[in-house]
């Protein structure tokens, strides 16, 4: 078995944190290194049965972990304005959300509940949805916010002409501008925080190349068997070749989120070959996150079509 790369954790006693697919894969292993360093974790998940399986084996691996699941829908935004009224009724501060949940290339065209191509929904705009609500939350604790891109993100830009894909779908480039967006708007989510004083401060990661689900059979996508991809993956990281493991693949995450050495408006992914896998360490801002007017248009879009405004939910 590949060895998972060693990450000091700092002591997160009395930290809130939130992790957006947690339950399984890359998420666990973010829940799991979070939860031993002392912090409550919410996990919200839109399915309870295995993800209360889940949770359970952290409890058995990390006695006294503090984790516990919620309920919520990133591809509805009923879902999400309904767990970010829970959370403001709790009266408790954030102070870490790790927006990592997400959706790959579904062979065919998907939509949300709400009408949006399904990984610019889920991806991309339900994390934008949010920050949106927990943003009186975020500020009181000061937090960090750390967005989950992907390597599919080193190329590309977000689909304007067609943001919704409804005319020529292709689900690889789809994904790379859910992702993209997702990227765009976690950097101005930073910038606009620090010119207003709001205290969030907003990072990037990505995890490398990993085995996790997101190319597995689902059929709830249209995948009814596992992808050529998701079995190549599976073997090279096996045996240890270029590519990480889950447990690898989230530490960018916790880096990103809790390293004193970290900073906002930073990229973080595998330093390894490729930075396909390895340990964690900063990185070079992929190409199509640089273009600071495209930050801004996603950002006042993504607000519009979600129906949140940041801003004001920030001063509250």
């Amino acid at each position: 078995m590949p060895r998972t790369p060693h990450l000091t954790v700092p002591d997160l006693t009395g930290r809130r944190a939130v992790v957006t697919g947690g339950a399984a894969g890359i998420g666990l292993g973010i829940v799991r290194r979070l939860a031993a360093a002392g912090a409550e974790v919410l996990v919200p998940v839109r399915n309870r049965g295995r993800a209360e399986d889940a949770l359970a084996q952290v409890r058995r691996e990390v006695p006294g972990a503090r984790v516990r699941l919620h309920d919520l829908d990133l591809s509805s935004l009923a879902s999400i304005a309904a767990f970010g009224r829970e959370l403001l009724a709790e009266d408790e501060p954030v102070h870490l959300l790790v927006a990592n949940a997400g959706v790959m290339t579904p062979p065919s065209r998907r939509e949300t509940a709400d009408g949006f191509e399904l990984q610019l929904g889920t991806n991309h705009l339900g994390h934008v949805a949010l920050v949106g609500h927990l943003a009186p939350l975020l500020v009181r604790g000061r937090a960090w916010v750390t967005s989950q891109v992907s390597v599919a993100a080193r190329s590309g830009a977000v689909h304007w002409d067609d943001l919704n894909w409804e005319r020529s779908y292709a689900g690889g480039r789809a994904y790379s501008s859910s992702k993209i967006a997702l990227g765009l708007f976690g950097l101005e989510l930073d910038r606009r925080s620090r010119a207003a004083g709001w205290g969030i401060t907003s990072n990037l990661v990505h995890p490398g190349v990993a085995p996790t689900t997101l190319l597995a059979a689902r059929p709830e996508m249209g995948r009814e068997r596992d992808t050529p991809a998701v079995r190549v993956i599976r073997t090279l990281s096996r045996a240890g070749i270029l590519l990480g493991t889950a447990d690898s693949a989230a530490l960018p995450a916790v880096l990103a989120a809790t390293s004193p050495a970290a900073s906002g408006g930073r990229l973080y992914g595998p330093a390894g070959p490729g930075h396909l896998g390895g340990a964690p360490a900063e990185q070079t801002l992929y190409r199509p996150l640089r273009d600071a007017a495209a930050a801004q248009r996603v950002w006042q879009v993504s607000q519009e079509l979600v129906g949140v405004d940041i801003a004001a939910a920030a001063h509250v």
